[in-house]
């Protein structure tokens, strides 16, 4: 979709950064909720995953996801997926794709995501 009036203008990405692009709609609608509710911790989580998606060694709030979790699919491609703690429930999973040097934003909440439980 392309941006529209009124719309949100994401920065572009900084040298050697990389693009953070939504996987999903519920992505996105998780990421606005997530801006609302803890602006300054989602302006981190953006500003680390665009800098470093994989750090190493992974932080506290910065870390691959384990096990069936490790890896999704997207666009045909199984990509290594990791986790963002943006607040205490809050999270931002992403699938990272070094070959295009974009991060694909697959889930993004302000409540801990199922899946993990």
């Amino acid at each position: 979709m392309s941006a529209k009036r009124g719309d949100r203008a994401a920065p572009p990405p900084r040298p050697g950064g990389y693009t953070l692009r939504f996987a999903t709609n519920d992505a996105a609608k998780g990421w606005e909720e997530l801006c609302r509710q803890a602006a300054a911790n989602t302006r981190g989580a953006f500003d680390a995953i665009e800098a470093h998606p994989c750090p190493s060694p992974p932080t506290s709030r910065q870390h691959p996801l384990k096990g069936s979790l490790a890896t999704a699919v997207h666009n045909g491609r199984a990509l290594p997926q990791w986790q963002y703690e943006v607040t205490a429930g809050g999270r931002v999973w992403y699938l990272v794709d070094d070959q295009t040097r974009t991060c694909w934003i697959k889930h993004a909440g302000t409540g801990h995501p199922r899946a993990t439980d």
